[in-house]
């Protein structure tokens, strides 16, 4: 898979996958089909897992190639090792998690840095649809309230705040629209956040 096609699948994991070091041991949290995996490892020459739920997902891991763990990460990471993995990956499924911060300590424990990204809550048609009487419904957040699997909402600021709590550092954060970042008033104008994240003793790398 190429970058233009990662960008046509999702414009947000062609932004991501540019903070994945070449050869890194990667594993994905939420991996869904394998798509990034499988860009990083055909392209950047990465290793590693996997990690999905869905059964109906399953299958396109194994079509791309991509090592899968059938796993609830409500459960933990109980079969890895600590400091097994280079980067550990969860994008757009932590606002799905009950426990988030249990989840970020194993990604703190498992990993030496973290890439993680979630629908901006601060975004501002969702502020206008809260303020307007109504839980906002959008491309990141696209099911009605009475449907949705999201189960936590967060804003950048919030994130930064539980980063620090659970033992990570923020190299870098990013929002982005439409798979392009967002510079000026990035709380407010953009619908995705991403972040970069270290554990605080690890040395940055260049």
């Amino acid at each position: 898979m190429n970058v233009p096609k990662l960008k046509k699948l999702r414009a947000d994991l062609a932004f991501i996958a540019n903070w994945v070091e070449n050869g890194a041991h990667v594993l994905d949290l939420g991996c869904g089909d394998g798509a990034l995996l499988e860009y990083l490892q055909t392209t950047k020459a990465c290793t590693g897992y996997g990690v999905e739920l869905d059964d109906l997902k399953i299958p396109g891991c194994a079509r791309r190639g991509v090592s899968v763990i059938q796993h609830d990460l409500e459960r933990g990471l109980p079969f890895f090792k600590n400091d097994s993995f280079d980067s550990v990956l969860c994008l757009s499924a932590l606002q799905m998690m009950k426990n988030v911060e249990d989840l970020l300590r194993e990604i703190v424990r498992v990993g030496n840095e973290a890439i993680v990204s979630f629908p901006n809550f601060a975004y501002w048609p969702h502020r206008f649809a809260l303020l307007n009487g109504h839980m906002p419904v959008s491309t990141e957040l696209p099911f009605e309230w009475y449907d949705t699997p999201n189960l936590r909402c967060a804003t950048i600021r919030d994130f930064e705040n539980l980063a620090e709590q659970v033992g990570l550092k923020v190299i870098d954060c990013v929002a982005l629209h439409d798979g392009k970042p967002v510079k000026l008033a990035p709380n407010w104008r953009g619908s995705l956040a991403i972040f970069r994240l270290q554990k605080k003793n690890t040395l940055i790398r260049s």
